[in-house]
């Protein structure tokens, strides 16, 4: 069933000091609108069934909780479960909160659905949930993922979905979320702008929470089926940070939960060319929302790299920087090798194609497997599936047939 519980936060949308609203103020009444909407519809019994009713038919929930047994050899210590979001329709994560969004915006009357996408998946998703309600799709892509993301933009308009290619900037998610934005200013009265993750003014990282937090209540429920106990240690990757917070929000109370939020290493935290926020950035205002920021001495926001294209962005949601300045989840980070290292090992042993967001989270799993030991569960969110990415792997492990 979809539940939405608030009470741990006010409805202001501050996170600690983090969150809130910081947008032009011709965004104000439509930031207002989406507010008021989704407050009364969050107690609409006809929305909430519609919502749990295109989950369970249209998106396939509740997706496995897996044992990993071959992995678990491998890694030589806790029990390793994959929680299969990949099976979910369209490939990830983001379609739940592509189908709540979509719901929500025909209930407000909108019938223009913009959206923007790094690795695709968001595109994808949207392009999908659009589609079945009948809204017009467009999405803003920055070129460089453009390019090593090919199959899924002919998955988007393949599904009646217009694909903006962005050439400014660092042409990567950033960007397309500033074409976004600026389409969204322009055409405010019929469009609805979809954001797929829990960035941005609220109360979009609340309403991107309340949408993935399906993935934790059915993570509570599956390991209590199979283990009569809640897991010791929770793991998903963060870039924005939809699919981590999805798993994490129903176990903020429980303090014996330990959580690990796992960032793009890229070729090294050293190095600089990465997007570890959590772990290398500072306080800053960034897509409507105080948060943490990768940023010069300046203020001026850093080149951002990772082989994952879902993962190369240089904010984070507000509510991971609260739990990090709480003290209540950790955040880690993975390098391109390693990501790439788990992404084999994965298909190898368990026949399973990650998407290098996830593998990410795969192969920081393992290395706590091994250092907790035997007689521990750790559940990593496998947030989406690998067919998107298997010529990126493909060009930097420089295959050969």
């Amino acid at each position: 069933m979809f539940m939405i519980n608030l009470s741990k936060y006010p409805l202001k949308g501050k996170y600690g000091n983090y969150g809130g609203k910081y947008i032009p103020e011709t965004l104000i009444p439509a930031i207002d609108e989406l507010a008021e909407a989704y407050e009364k519809l969050k107690k609409d019994p006809k929305f909430k069934k519609d919502f749990s009713s295109y989950l369970s038919h249209y998106a396939g929930r509740p997706t496995p909780l897996y044992f990993a047994k071959n992995l678990t050899t491998y890694a030589g210590g806790a029990r390793i479960f994959l929680k299969r979001e990949d099976l979910l329709h369209g490939g990830a994560h983001k379609t739940n909160n592509c189908i709540g969004q979509c719901l929500l915006a025909k209930r407000m009357g909108k019938t223009r659905i913009i959206a923007e996408t790094g690795a695709g998946q968001h595109g994808v998703g949207t392009a999908m949930a659009a589609s079945m309600l009948g809204l017009k799709c467009e999405v803003y892509m920055g070129a460089l993922d453009v390019k090593r993301q090919r199959l899924n933009v002919y998955r988007m308009e393949l599904l009646g979905a217009k694909v903006h290619t962005v050439n400014s900037g660092t042409r990567t998610l950033k960007d397309a979320i500033n074409e976004a934005i600026r389409d969204w200013i322009i055409n405010v009265k019929d469009t609805y702008y979809l954001i797929g993750s829990v960035v941005g003014p609220h109360p979009y990282p609340m309403i991107v929470r309340d949408f993935q937090s399906i993935i934790g209540r059915e993570i509570k429920v599956q390991m209590n089926e199979i283990t009569n106990s809640l897991p010791d240690i929770l793991v998903a990757c963060v870039g924005g940070g939809s699919n981590a917070i999805g798993t994490f929000y129903p176990f903020i109370d429980y303090s014996k939960v330990r959580l690990y939020g796992v960032e793009a290493g890229g070729m090294g935290m050293r190095s600089g060319r990465h997007a570890a926020t959590l772990g290398a950035g500072s306080e800053g205002i960034l897509h409507g929302m105080r948060t943490y920021i990768l940023q010069d001495k300046d203020g001026q926001i850093k080149n951002t790299h990772s082989i994952s294209a879902g993962l190369d962005y240089p904010g984070v949601g507000p509510q991971h920087v609260h739990l990090k300045e709480i003290k209540r989840a950790n955040y880690v980070a993975v390098t391109d090798r390693e990501a790439l290292d788990a992404f084999h090992t994965l298909s190898r042993l368990e026949g399973i194609i990650p998407a290098l967001e996830s593998a990410h989270a795969v192969s920081y799993a393992m290395k706590l497997a091994r250092k907790i030991g035997r007689r521990k569960d750790i559940v990593v969110t496998l947030s989406g599936r690998g067919d998107k990415d298997i010529e990126e792997v493909m060009r930097f492990t420089k295959f050969k047939r």
